[in-house]
C-alpha cells in the first residue's frame, strides 16, 4: 500500500499568509499608537503655537500657524508672571518631597519585603488607602490638623502632603520590585555579615536604579503639576508654585492669553524633556517590578 505524499505547496502559501497577517497586526498597532499618541501632542504643538499670536488670532484663526516667531513674548511672560520665584517655590517643594519619597519608600518597601512580622498587613492598608482615597476626601481634616500646628501658609503646608501622596505609590512599586529580586543575594549577603543598612545602600540600591527613577519621575511629574493644596495652602504670593502663580495672568473679566499659553509652555516643556530622557528608566522600573 502506498503512503500519500505529504504536499508542500501548502507551506509557502501558509507561510505567507501568516507573514501578511502579523504584518497587518504591525500597522494596525502603530496606526492606532500613532492616533492616540496625536491626542496628547496635538494639543500641546497648538499651546506653544498660539503663545506667540495675538489674542485676536488665537480667536479669529486658532489653527493657522502664526505669522511671527517672537521669544520675546516668553521673556515677556516670565518677568510679568513673576515666573522665575514661583519656579524657585517649585523646586524647593519639589525636590524635598520627591527625596522624602525615595527614602521613606526603599525603607518601608524593604521592611515589607524582607521582614516578616506581626500585623504587617494592617501597617500595609494605609498604603492601599492612600492609592484609592482622592486628596478631596480628608482636605477637611488636613487643613483642620495644619491649622492647629501653625503650618498653613508655609512650605511645609505642601511638602508634607505631597509626600503622603507619593508614599503610596512609591511603596508598592518598590516592594513588588524587591519581591521580584531572587532571595539567594540577599541570604548570600547575609552570610558574609552584611547588615540590613549595608544590604539596602549596598546591594538593593544599585539594583533599584529603575525603580527609582520610576518613582521619581511620576514624584516629579505629580508634585510639580499639583494645583488644588497649592491654591487652598498658600496665601502668601512668595510662597506659591507654578500652577497656584498661573492665576497671575487670569483676571476677573478677562485672560491674557498669549501670556498663559508662554507661560505654560515654559514650564511645561522641561517636564516633557524629563520623562523623554527617563522614559527607559520609568518603562524598565514598571515592567520588571510587575515580574514576580
Amino acid at each position: 500500500m502506498e503512503v500519500p505524499a505529504l504536499s508542500t505547496e501548502s507551506t509557502p502559501t501558509r507561510r505567507g499568509w501568516y507573514a501578511a497577517r502579523a504584518l497587518g497586526n504591525r500597522t494596525l498597532f502603530h496606526t492606532v499608537m500613532v492616533l492616540i499618541s496625536l491626542i496628547y501632542v496635538v494639543p500641546l504643538v497648538w499651546m506653544v503655537l498660539s503663545s506667540f499670536k495675538t489674542k485676536r488670532e488665537i480667536f479669529d484663526s486658532p489653527f493657522a500657524l502664526p505669522t511671527n516667531i517672537d521669544l520675546g513674548v516668553w521673556v515677556e511672560a516670565w518677568d510679568r508672571g513673576n515666573l522665575g520665584q514661583y519656579v524657585v517655590n517649585s523646586l524647593i517643594t519639589t525636590t524635598a518631597s520627591v527625596s522624602a519619597i525615595l527614602l521613606f519608600g526603599l525603607a518601608a518597601a524593604y521592611a515589607f519585603s524582607r521582614f516578616r512580622f506581626r500585623f504587617s498587613v494592617v501597617l500595609l492598608a494605609p498604603f492601599v488607602l492612600g492609592l484609592l482615597l482622592p486628596v478631596q476626601s480628608y482636605l477637611t481634616a488636613q487643613s483642620r490638623i495644619f491649622d492647629a500646628f501653625y503650618l498653613l501658609n508655609t512650605r511645609w503646608a505642601l511638602i508634607v502632603p505631597y509626600i503622603g501622596l507619593g508614599l503610596a505609590l512609591a511603596v508598592f512599586l518598590l516592594k513588588a520590585y524587591l519581591d521580584s529580586m531572587p532571595k539567594e543575594l540577599f541570604e548570600a549577603a547575609r552570610m558574609d555579615g552584611a547588615g540590613d543598612l549595608r544590604m539596602l545602600f549596598q546591594i538593593v540600591l544599585p539594583l533599584m536604579t529603575p525603580g527609582l527613577a520610576t518613582v521619581a519621575v511620576f514624584s516629579i511629574l505629580s508634585t510639580w503639576n499639583e494645583f488644588l493644596l497649592a491654591l487652598l495652602y498658600v496665601i502668601d504670593d512668595d510662597l506659591r508654585t507654578i500652577p497656584a502663580g498661573l492665576l497671575a495672568f487670569t483676571g476677573r473679566y478677562s485672560t491674557d492669553y498669549p501670556s498663559l499659553f508662554a507661560a505654560l509652555s515654559i514650564i511645561t516643556i522641561p517636564m516633557i524633556a524629563i520623562y523623554v530622557i527617563f522614559h527607559r528608566q520609568v518603562i524598565s522600573g514598571v515592567t520588571e517590578g510587575s515580574i514576580q
